[in-house]
């Protein structure tokens, strides 16, 4: 049973394999290029700044690797943080008149977001698994879903939190140690820890395993739907965290809200060597690629080389070209 959750060179000598070293030789040039085009790219301010607004895809990106690894892929995240940020905003403004603003309606409202996170992951994970239908099929049906709810519930406008509840919350995204925003300090951990279980525990091998060969995998005794009705469930969590997260920073929800989302935390994903049809995962290439998108963004920003509006055109070609090269790295084998 292949697993290939581990970084082996194909042969042995001084060999480089670029699956490896690509995501962080592109990683290195871009940062080059942001310190030639402006002199202030690498400012304290710059860094933390593209560090706290890449946290939210980042967090979305480390279980989007579990879910792609076990060969399944969801397009819905972004409408699904959407929709839990205005179920968690209406939630937080009706309890004001019974509780009063303070820290015990944003417990609650955190409270919401995750358990709204594991049921819409728990769908996916069950549509799919379960039943048996294509996760692209799923996930494509329950991000329409979402995206209506959320544009319903705003009855086609913005869902906006209380003023003094805003004031209360902004710390979580806008506070944290020693100049070190939440966010960053969130997306650090998750990573991590999603580092130890993709490579150190049965789960990270299993999804691997499921996603090289489901067949192999079931003789071997992996109970595949378990396990991939996890990776989604797994994933909504992590949306759930992020829409904690980011709730605080504008304080709003709206349908067009995580637009976007899906598309940037495959193209991390995919980037940082994830093979997209599943069997080999890696975190920390997942976190480069992450890295790479935001620092995109941010000098595309800093610059008038090309409009920041090509932004989500770009991602998309990185995204054709990223399985253009697995496709050929595959069959050069």
């Amino acid at each position: 049973m292949s697993t290939a959750t581990t970084d082996s060179p194909k042969s042995a000598g001084w060999s480089i394999d670029l699956r490896v070293l690509g995501p962080i030789l592109a990683l290195l040039a871009l940062v080059a290029l942001g310190m030639f085009l402006n002199p202030n790219f690498l400012s304290y301010a710059n860094i933390t700044n593209v560090l706290a607004r890449s946290a939210f895809i980042g967090i979305v990106a480390v279980g989007m690797t579990f879910v792609i690894t076990a060969g399944g892929l969801d397009l819905s995240v972004g409408s699904m943080a959407a929709f839990i940020a205005g179920l968690m905003i209406l939630v937080m403004n009706a309890l004001i008149p019974v509780m009063g603003a303070g820290v015990g309606i944003i417990l609650v409202g955190m409270l919401v977001a995750i358990v709204a996170g594991l049921i819409a992951g728990a769908i996916n994970g069950l549509l799919v698994a379960k039943i048996g239908i294509e996760a692209f099929i799923v996930t494509l049906g329950t991000m329409g879903i979402y995206r209506s709810l959320v544009t319903w519930l705003a009855d086609g406008g913005t869902l906006s939190l209380d003023f003094a509840m805003r004031e209360i919350y902004r710390p979580v995204y806008y506070g944290g140690i020693m100049g070190i925003s939440w966010p960053i300090i969130v997306f650090a951990v998750i990573a991590i820890l999603g580092e130890i279980v993709m490579r150190h525990t049965a789960f990270g091998r299993h999804c691997a395993a499921i996603g090289s060969n489901e067949t192999v995998a079931r003789y071997s005794s992996v109970n595949v739907a378990r396990v991939r009705t996890l990776t989604f469930i797994g994933l909504g969590l992590l949306v759930g965290i992020a829409v904690i997260m980011y709730v605080p920073r504008l304080g709003s929800a709206s349908a067009s809200t995580g637009v976007l989302w899906e598309l940037e935390a495959i193209a991390a994903v995919i980037i940082g060597g994830t093979m997209l049809k599943g069997g080999f995962g890696r975190i920390w290439g997942t976190v480069v690629g992450v890295l790479i998108l935001s620092l995109i963004g941010n000098i595309l920003n800093l610059t008038d080389m090309v409009s920041p509006y090509l932004n989500g055109a770009i991602q998309g070609v990185i995204i054709i070209l990223a399985v253009v090269l697995q496709r050929k790295r595959s069959n050069s084998r």
